[in-house]
This record gives structure tokens, sequence and C-alpha cells, in this order.
């Protein structure tokens, strides 16, 4: 198969790699419109799960991964002052350079024989016309998907919290939640390591507050002083970096969650953002991508022509991700509405914090949620976890795809997850 993949993030990567180690004679070209080592964002999550799935697909990259990686089993909250600790024992996160992450896998992905063109801008399947399959890996922005957005069913829903995605050399030996309250409401943010001198830090607040501490008319230099001001306990004095805009515009978003009603066209597929995306606070992004390229890769080697291969692709992979898809949704939400939760005495606010996946905590109030609501989810969890469940078939059975596409490890129910 000839294929041509728009696109050079970790989904087009891992699909262009398992498809060679599927079978090596597939023609496959990643096109990346970006010089190469250009990226945007700092640091990237997972979990020994997601590790384990990776190691039996492919223990060449999942080696490398590894070994750049960085490790924590704690997490930490503080909550204006207040420190509560939580150990999860048994459950290991891992942080990565995004940056290095695609370094890895495009050096895994070019030693199989995959072509990789940077500075290379696909806008239409026009320009890959010779390709049997295009793959359209371009993100949230998606070129290929936005020409086609009436057949797509692309629907957008914008957050109302604002955001902005920093670095800083401030090394966070744990996961760190960190909630501050001002005179215009509360801001917080989320820190973890991802190499031996960095973390990501991403800081969030209502629009209320976001306004009411000027952060609306300020530039990026000035917002940082601000946010190091309010952070300096998190921060131990340490910078916050942020991105370079035009003009030092300062770089805050509304999170926008994207689905498609249909994930095919013709030959043209969509894969990681550009088919869905999830709020950042589950951090299952990547987990999910790498996700729908052991899916594809599945689907395309089950037997079918390609067309009911592309429909299979789509109807098996929305069914895996709806949990993680509903659960993004209230995390969001459960930040959204911080004031209902933050008043409780910090202990009890971090058990909330940790258990925002649940659909029925929106509905009763808080207190007697944590007395009595929080213990029937954990009940209930405990018992998904010993049921057993039915066998299910591949449709690849010796393909080294099979372990990933039975679903990645994102463990949407963890608190930073």
């Amino acid at each position: 198969m000839k294929v041509a993949c728009v696109g050079g993030g970790p989904a087009s990567l891992y699909f262009s790699i398992l498809m060679k180690l599927v079978d090596p004679s597939h023609d496959i070209t990643i096109y990346e419109r970006n010089p190469a080592g250009s990226t945007h964002g700092w640091g990237v999550t997972y979990l020994d799960e997601l590790f384990g799935d990776l190691h039996n697909v492919d223990p060449e990259s999942a080696r490398v991964i590894g070994e750049n990686s960085v490790r924590w089993d704690t997490e930490v909250a503080y909550f204006d002052g207040h420190t509560t600790v939580a150990s999860q024992p048994g459950t290991n996160g891992y942080g990565i350079g995004r940056q290095r992450m695609l370094d890895i896998l495009t050096e895994r992905a070019c030693s199989l024989g995959v072509h990789v063109e940077f500075e290379r801008e696909i806008a239409a399947e026009e320009e890959v016309a010779g390709a049997d399959l295009v793959v359209a890996g371009d993100g949230v922005n998606s070129v290929m998907r936005e020409r086609h957005a009436d057949h797509f069913g692309t629907k957008v829903e914008t957050g109302r919290n604002v955001y902005m995605w920093l670095g800083t050399t401030k090394v966070f030996e744990t996961f760190v939640f960190a909630f501050v309250e001002t005179a215009h409401g509360w801001i917080w943010c989320y820190g973890y390591r991802f190499d031996r001198g960095h973390s990501t830090c991403v800081v969030e607040c209502s629009p209320e507050t976001w306004r009411g501490l000027g952060l609306d008319q300020t530039n990026e230099a000035d917002s940082l002083a601000v946010l190091e001001k309010l952070f300096a306990d998190t921060l131990d004095g340490h910078p916050l970096v942020g991105r370079s805009q035009p003009g030092g515009t300062a770089h805050w978003l509304n999170f926008r969650t994207l689905t498609n009603r249909r994930w095919q066209r013709g030959n043209l597929v969509l894969v990681g953002d550009a088919a869905h995306t999830t709020h950042y606070s589950i951090g299952a992004g990547t987990a999910l991508a790498l996700g729908d390229a052991a899916f594809l890769v599945r689907a395309l080697h089950s037997g079918l022509p390609l067309q009911p291969a592309l429909v299979r692709y789509e109807r098996e992979r929305k069914a895996v991700i709806l949990p993680a898809q509903r659960t993004a949704r209230r995390s969001a939400r459960w930040y959204e509405n911080l004031p209902r939760y933050i008043g409780l005495p910090p202990e009890q606010a971090f058990t909330l914090l940790c258990q925002r996946q649940s659909a029925l905590l929106p509905y009763v109030p808080p207190r007697l949620y944590y007395r009595v609501g929080h213990l029937a989810e954990l009940a209930g969890r405990a018992l998904a976890r010993v049921r057993p469940e039915p066998a299910e078939e591949s449709g690849l059975p010796h393909s080294p795809a099979r372990d990933l596409a039975h679903g990645p490890g994102d463990d949407a129910g963890h608190p930073h997850r």
C-alpha cells in the first residue's frame, strides 16, 4: 500500500511504524509542514499501562522512550498554603519532552524505511493523488479535515476557562496541583517534570479571574511576572517560560473539544487531534493518538477492502474512546465549577478533585458526596477491575499492533488524566 501521512505528530509517526512492522513493503511518506525540531509544547505524560503496551508492540522505540522519561509516584496538592499529599502505590506516572518523543518516533520510523519530509505542507488530497491512503494527522486545526467539514460533521465546543501552557526550570519531584485564591477568584496550575531540568506548568482560571488580574491586557512577559508572583511558593523562585508570540502577546487559550460525526471520506482518514480532542486535564491526548494508530493498522490488515476497513476503524475506535471523552468533559466542568468544591477542607477538596470523573458528583452536595458518594465510586471501580471481560476478536492475530489496539493505557480515572 502507498500511504501519505499529513502531519508529523505522534499518531502519524506511530501509525507508520506499526504499518512497517506488519508489512515492510508498505510505501509510506510523512509530510510535516514545520521544520524538524520545531514542535510547540513542553512535556507529555503517560502511565505504566501505556508503556507496557508500547513495549509489547515495538520494544525498540519503547526502550528509548523509557530511557528518556522521568517518573513520579506521588501527587501533591496545595490549597492556598495547605498541603495535601496523595500517594498511589503501584501507579507510576511518566513525563517526556514532546519534542524528544517526536524525535524518537521519527528516528524509529526512518530506520524502518518511512520517508519523512519536513517543511512540506499538503493542503489537499490532490497533492498526494498517487497514494492509496491519506492519513490526516495534522492536528486540531487540520486543513485536510476542514476542506470537508460538512462531510465529517465537525463540531467544536469551546470551554469557559482560559489556560496557558508554560514551562519552568523548577523540577517537580511529584505531580503538583496548586490552587491560589486572589481578590478576583481562584487560579491554579498543574506541574509535572518531563526531563532532568524542566517541568510543564499549565495555568488555568475563570475568565472573571483572568480579567480581574489584568491578564487579558498584559503581554507575555508581564503575564509571566504576575503568575510567578502568584505561584512563588510552588515555583521556589524559578521562572516560568512561555512561547514567543508575534508582538509579545501572551498565549492564553480556551480549550476546544472537537468531535467528528465521521472519520473517513474515500481514501482519507482522520487520526489523533484531527479526529477528536480531550481536555488536557486528563492527559490522554498522546495515548489516544497512539491508540488511533494501532486501531487503524489493525483494521487495514483485517482482510477487508480499504473502504470497509476504514469504516471498521471508525466504528471500533469511537466505541473505545467514548469513556475517555466523557471523563474529559467531566474533568473540565469540575474546574469550571471550582468554587463549588474549593471551600471544603483541603483533604476533602483533594478527594473530590480525584473523583471529578464521577457522573454523580455534579448533582450531589459536595460534603455529602465526600461522606458517601466517593466510597460508592471506589467500590464500583474495584468491582470493575475484578469482573471478567469477554474475549475480543483482534482481527489481526499475529500483528505487533494487536496489544496496543486493544486499548492504550490512558487511565482516564487518574487524577491528572
